[in-house]
């Protein structure tokens, strides 16, 4: 009887491994694919700026391409402590618990930022600009939910 509990221990830890691996792999290919090159697209490529508000632009991608380091850093570190917790773990203990529950608040941190990073950089558009660019970000996160 006891073995098959921890067969059911070990299949549910390694099931929350795999969620939470997954979930880390599809939002970094999710940022990498759309968020920085279409942000950037969107902004410099389908937008009449004007030289005021690319040298606003910058400066606000500048401040968040090294914060987006950082929570992505904190993003890797709390996968690796999931996977560690597992890996001693027989089960769903506290320690697994306590590693997922860090996971879904790095990624939370993360995907807070990126929408304030969205809006502050509309903030310097045009309303014409924000239009545009509202239907843009619109779209793209459509897209991406299927």
């Amino acid at each position: 009887m006891t073995g098959g509990w921890r067969s059911i221990a070990i299949t549910a830890a390694l099931a929350a491994l795999a969620s939470g691996a997954g979930t880390w792999a599809s939002t970094a290919w999710l940022m990498k694919r759309n968020e920085a090159p279409s942000l950037h697209s969107i902004v410099h490529d389908q937008l009449d700026l004007t030289e005021d508000q690319e040298t606003h632009l910058e400066a606000i991608e500048a401040r968040f391409a090294s914060r987006r380091g950082a929570l992505e850093a904190e993003v890797r570190t709390a996968n690796r402590e999931l996977a560690d917790a597992i890996a001693v773990s027989e089960g769903d203990s506290p320690q697994v618990q306590a590693a997922v529950d860090h996971f879904h608040v790095a990624m939370g941190g993360l995907q807070k930022a990126t929408i304030a990073h969205v809006f502050e950089m509309r903030s310097v558009l045009t309303a014409e600009q924000a239009q545009v660019f509202d239907r843009q970000v619109v779209g793209a996160l459509l897209q991406d939910a299927g």
